[in-house]
């Protein structure tokens, strides 16, 4: 095994606590990376980890896999007396089950390109990562590269609205982006003519990905953090969150939309549709236009 460059060690444990413990030790003992996942992924008794704003998260998942890759050089022996150690270390009674395997180096910035390709939204619209020539260079192709914030194209809810503004934004638009992530939408916004567009986030992270992206794809955006509120009203809003803040902010996001103004939601599984339009009744009437694998588009127009 010492041929390759990287030996991985997988380790299941019975509860939160000890794979907390467990992963310490192990980097603390000379692993070079450390990660957990649910050992029970893609069973029944898989657990999700996460949960909307305003609900509690599952936390840690009750049986867990540690994996921890060593470097090879130093053989599979001393690498189990590490793993003994560690274990002694978390105050584990024993060393849990544990299977080795081996990887081997790689050109791992040409593996991860390869997993993002071209996306066509429709005739009009693709999202192009940076090291692809253009599939259709007549088309408005976005440059978008994967990082840290929500929003490749890759996602039904970013398609769903990617496909709303194509056929709803023209020149004379103003347009607000509200929960932008990576940007993509404002920028499919600005390139496809509107007027003026603003793009607003909670994550400052994400409002500095959407300031890059926008510069890479020679676009303008007015960019505003959460705590700014946006200034008159808007001719288009798209606001592809998720359920539970829709639901809160229906006021606040309803309220920026100008008379005669349409409006598109994302981010809503096809079963909490129902949630979001009682959420918004009293602001602004909304129906589902569009559903994709399984999460809905939900639109609004606002009378003159």
């Amino acid at each position: 095994m010492t041929s390759t460059s990287w030996i991985q060690a997988a380790l299941q444990t019975q509860n939160a606590a000890s794979a907390e413990a467990l992963s310490d030790a192990l980097l603390a003992a000379g692993a070079l990376s450390v990660s957990m996942e649910d050992a029970d992924a893609g069973t029944p008794a898989e657990q999700p980890q996460f949960a909307e704003p305003g609900e509690t998260p599952a936390g840690l998942w009750a049986r867990s896999r540690v994996i921890a890759l060593f470097d090879a050089k130093n053989g599979l022996n001393p690498i189990r007396e590490r793993i003994a150690e560690a274990c002694a270390a978390a105050r584990l009674d024993t060393v849990p089950p544990c299977t080795f395997s081996q990887v081997a180096e790689q050109n791992w910035v040409a593996l991860t390109q390869s997993q993002f390709d071209p996306i066509r939204i429709n005739e009009q619209l693709w999202i192009v990562p940076s090291w692809h020539d253009a599939p259709n260079p007549a088309a408005i192709n976005i440059r978008l590269d994967p990082g840290m914030a929500f929003g490749t194209g890759s996602h039904p809810t970013t398609h769903l609205c990617l496909d709303w503004l194509s056929r709803e934004v023209r020149a004379e638009h103003s347009v607000l982006d509200y929960g932008c992530g990576s940007g993509i939408l404002a920028i499919a916004a600005a390139r496809l003519g509107a007027a003026r567009v603003t793009a607003l986030d909670i994550d400052d992270k994400a409002l500095e990905a959407t300031a890059r992206n926008a510069r890479d794809n020679n676009v303008s955006l007015h960019l505003l953090s959460a705590d700014e509120r946006p200034v008159g009203q808007f001719d288009r809003i798209v606001a592809n969150i998720l359920t539970n803040p829709l639901c809160v902010l229906a006021p606040v996001i309803s309220a920026c939309l100008a008379p005669g103004g349409r409006i598109a939601l994302a981010g809503i599984l096809s079963t909490q549709a129902q949630q979001v339009i009682g959420a918004w009744q009293d602001y602004l009437p909304l129906i589902a236009t569009a559903e994709r694998d399984g999460w809905v588009r939900l639109e609004g127009e606002r009378t003159p």
